[in-house]
């Protein structure tokens, strides 16, 4: 079964390029990105990397931790980072599991439990380890997406999303292309009457569909 929204993702301790880690006190009291990868050294794979480097400052300022995973090793890591940086024209500060006996990728189901990858392997054989789980302090899940192997993943998306999830914990929704500074839902399990007095002025489109200012 795989991972729902709301789950306790899963804990592990797993060995990086930055050291060990035990992921739920690595997280502590912050919002997380886990995004994996299906082997070090591919294409797409460099220029997603180098696009979670260019948001350095986009993570921290919404108190998020980034985090890779690959299914090489530590080694291998470190040498990849030279190209991610040198293509990206940004540090890569974030550590990257190295999950070469797949524990976290089982853990999080992005593989069948038999899955196995042989010596000599090919990123085809680790195709589906290509997900984003975006993971709110409480060590739940909030998002996934995965994606195939030949479409980058559109990290401005990725941002977006985190803003809608963090702007949702205050008890609103985001409409469609919502972006901050824009108005949010009303939910409709909310009396007219309480969001009168939780938000103030709001405006009825539907009886189930009020948009008001975006709380601060």
């Amino acid at each position: 079964m795989g991972l729902r929204i709301n789950d306790t993702v899963p804990n592990f301790t797993a060995e990086t390029d930055q050291g060990t880690i035990q992921f739920h006190d690595w997280i502590g009291d912050s919002w997380a990105i886990l995004f994996s990868h299906p082997k070090d050294f591919t294409p797409v794979c460099t220029t997603e990397f180098s696009a979670v480097a260019q948001l350095n400052d986009e993570w921290a300022a919404r108190n998020t931790k980034v985090i890779g995973v690959s299914v090489d090793g530590v080694e291998d890591h470190k040498k990849w980072k030279k190209d991610i940086e040198a293509y990206g024209k940004a540090t890569p500060g974030f550590p990257i599991i190295a999950d070469d006996g797949l524990a976290v990728s089982k853990a999080f189901d992005m593989l069948p439990a038999e899955a196995y990858l042989p010596d000599g392997r090919t990123p085809a054989d680790s195709a589906t380890v290509r997900s984003v789980f975006i993971i709110g302090p409480d060590k739940q899940l909030k998002l996934s997406m995965t994606y195939p192997m030949t479409v980058g993943r559109n990290f401005a998306e990725i941002l977006r999303a985190l803003d809608g999830l963090q702007m949702s914990s205050k008890g609103v929704a985001t409409p469609a292309n919502w972006v901050p500074g824009e108005d949010v839902i009303i939910p409709p399990t909310v009396s007219n009457e309480d969001a009168k007095a939780k938000f103030g002025e709001f405006e009825t489109i539907f009886p189930y569909l009020r948009k008001t200012k975006a709380p601060s």
